[in-house]
């Protein structure tokens, strides 16, 4: 019987789809940049006006270098427990969870031991000064006092703050984006009850609005806490809180791409403030009024790009699935729609950067001065001049993530903020002044496009040069007995698939190799020669391209062909991490086929004609890139004896290795 689940994603009309994904991604992202802009709203309208701004705008950076760990352990967390539930592993994932909550709370404290210890130094360094301004109301104070009275209040509770956002991603992972979603609302919403009580009828300005945060941050704490205890596919327990660095290791590489995303926010925003201030001071505007003015640009652009990712991260499903199963047409046609949409957004916004910017800045106050304004308006109109751009660049990021890309992904992310927007920012002041600030941002678009075309033409024109459509030639499930299932691992050049057959022949009973695969591609109608190759795949980045979506597709599909053909009796299976696949099984004989790796380069050398460095290069380089996959799913030693029934030097010989497994297996039915 046909499993259909998840083949709705390569039928279903895209733009229906897009807008079923989509929307709750979009409204998700805009809710928890609420939590950012409501604060820097209502403070620009009390008295401590633009230099509060100025303060949590210095602030800001630092709480995301927290999130950044945060964030990188709730999305290797999340992927982590896609791949558990894809091959029904309930032992890893708690474990991988509850170690995600326990070292995001250790780095938690070491963060707010570190922010108290060295707090001055750090805003110093995030463009915060000493120097006393009066604001035209009166209102007089330093950034770096202002910047301490909230920041301090804010670090109370980062420790839960941390917990909730790495939490988030593994809500909506267990399958529940809209009870993610419902915490961070609620959250939000206190924060927006509380922030105009505490600023304005206490009377307590920037104070305020920290606790204004940090109760709203309480409550999507404790909302996120209270749905560990209704979880779907995973319980935790007192052991899933033990250190266990084997599995939490998998989870850092699979977050680690979040943290370096995370972190280039955190140098630019340094870098950014650094040159603010320094030109800022050089000049009229004074330090305050530029890093006040950057931080609410930011957050406006906060809003454009989260509907951008909205829309890009609810059609990774749909482009994952589609990629997998080659349906090219539908991978372009979702990319065509998710492009257009991202540039109306952009163009939208930068028509209303360029036409109404101090309407814009006027929603986080009035009364803050001509100098105030001139430079805001400003600001929008060169720093956001081309948002579109940035827009299309930062969806291709992510459009190479859900289509298993990850070193395009990181190169196309990367490159504009890092490689391109840091140095001009260094640089073009020199020769612009503070203005060179803002100019360096349209220049890195327009550099970062050049960079991600070639990169999309290139992915384009590699796909549409392979066959599209091709009718499939599928294995059928093979009748069989009731009997000892034989899975069979092997380095390469050892032999392993003709001893296997062999093993079968002798033994009477069906033999699967590639066989699995073509089940695997029938049943999810995913494409056979995609899902072959996911673990020989030699990829820089190998434990991202083994989370990306397509690959946790094909995955699932591979495991659920595995466990139907152990359900028809018995049979030799070779490879696809059987014996992991099958570790619940009773009837389950497990063994490793092996050789010297000399005995094995001459098997290369004889089966495909590879020259002799090149059949020890390719023995090599397979063995590491099965190792990788096993580690990635199972987390345990591919080859590690440990984990076998029986191991066997296969330089004995084809037969004489068949007739070892096959007195093996008469033995223990005696």
């Amino acid at each position: 019987m046909e499993n259909n689940e998840n083949k709705f994603l390569g039928t279903e009309k895209v733009s229906k789809l897009l807008l079923k994904f989509s929307i709750p991604c979009i409204l998700s992202l805009i809710i928890a940049s609420l939590y950012n802009i409501v604060d820097q709203i209502f403070i620009g309208h009390s008295i401590v006006g633009a230099l509060g701004n100025s303060a949590t705008g210095i602030v800001y950076p630092i709480t995301i270098l927290s999130m950044a760990f945060a964030w990188c352990f709730g999305d290797g967390s999340a992927a982590y427990l896609s791949l558990c539930q894809g091959r029904k592993d309930t032992k890893n994932s708690h474990i991988s969870i509850g170690n995600n909550i326990v070292i995001t709370f250790i780095i938690s404290l070491i963060f707010v031991a570190l922010c108290l210890i060295f707090m001055e130094p750090l805003l110093s360094a995030f463009g915060a000064t000493t120097v006393v301004e009066t604001l035209e109301n009166g209102f007089s104070n330093s950034s770096m006092e202002l910047a301490k009275d909230y920041f301090t209040i804010i670090l109370i509770f980062i420790p839960g703050y941390m917990i909730t956002n790495s939490l988030s991603s593994v809500i909506r992972a267990d399958g529940s984006p809209g009870y993610s979603m419902l915490a961070t609302l609620a959250g939000a919403i206190i924060n927006i009850i509380l922030d105009p009580i505490f600023i304005f009828v206490f009377d307590m300005g920037i104070k305020g609005a920290a606790w204004a945060t940090i109760i709203g941050q309480m409550i999507s704490f404790l909302i996120t806490i209270i749905y560990l205890f209704r979880t779907k596919t995973f319980k935790l327990n007192m052991s899933s809180f033990r250190i266990n660095m084997n599995v939490f290791s998998n989870v850092i590489k699979l977050g680690v791409s979040t943290f370096i995303t995370q972190l280039a926010i955190v140098i630019i925003s340094l870098v950014c403030n650094f040159q603010l201030a320094r030109y800022g001071a050089m000049g009229n505007l004074g330090p305050n009024i530029p890093i006040a003015v950057i931080g609410i640009a930011m957050k406006v652009f906060s809003i454009v790009i989260n509907i951008v990712v909205g829309i890009i991260v609810g059609a990774q499903p749909i482009l994952g699935y589609n990629f997998g199963a080659k349906k090219y047409d539908r991978v372009k046609e979702t990319f065509k729609i998710v492009s257009i949409s991202t540039l109306i957004v952009g163009l939208i916004s930068c028509v209303l950067f360029e036409t109404i910017p101090n309407a814009i800045f006027s929603i986080f106050g009035t009364g803050q001065g001509e100098l105030y304004e001139l430079f805001a308006a400003k600001t929008l109109r060169i720093f956001l001049l081309l948002v579109a751009i940035t827009c299309f660049i930062k969806m291709t990021s992510i459009f190479f993530q859900a289509v298993g890309q990850p070193v395009k992904s990181a190169v196309s992310s990367l490159a504009r903020d890092i490689l391109f927007f840091v140095p001009l920012v260094l640089i073009l002041p020199n020769f612009m002044g503070i203005e060179g600030v803002l100019w360096a941002a349209p220049i890195a678009d327009l550099i970062g496009l050049c960079v991600v075309v070639p990169l999309l033409v290139s992915f384009f024109k590699k796909i549409n040069n392979e066959e599209v459509g091709t009718a499939k030639e599928h294995a059928t499930l093979k009748k069989s007995k009731p009997g000892i299932i034989i899975t069979i691992s092997r380095t390469h050049g050892s032999r392993g698939k003709k001893i296997g057959e062999l093993v079968a022949k002798k033994l009477d009973i069906p033999y699967y190799y590639k066989e699995a695969v073509s089940i695997a591609a029938k049943t999810s109608g995913l494409d056979k020669e995609f899902i072959s190759k996911i673990n020989e795949t030699d990829d820089k980045i190998h434990s991202l391209y083994l989370s990306s979506t397509p690959v946790k597709y094909a995955i699932t599909a591979q495991d659920k062909a595995i466990n139907m053909i152990a359900d028809k009796g018995a049979c030799v299976i070779v490879g696809r991490a059987a014996d992991y696949v099958l570790r619940n099984r009773d009837n389950v004989i497990n063994i490793f086929i092996t050789a010297p790796l000399d005995y094995r380069v001459e098997s290369i050398m004889e089966m495909y004609n590879d020259t002799k460095s090149d059949a020890k290069k390719n023995a090599l380089k397979s063995d590491k890139n099965r190792a990788s996959y096993y580690k990635l799913i199972s987390n345990k030693d591919w080859g590690n004896i440990d984990n076998y029934d029986l191991c066997i030097n296969s330089e004995i010989g084809v037969e004489a290795s068949a007739d070892i497994i096959v007195d093996y297996i008469k033995n223990i039915k005696k």
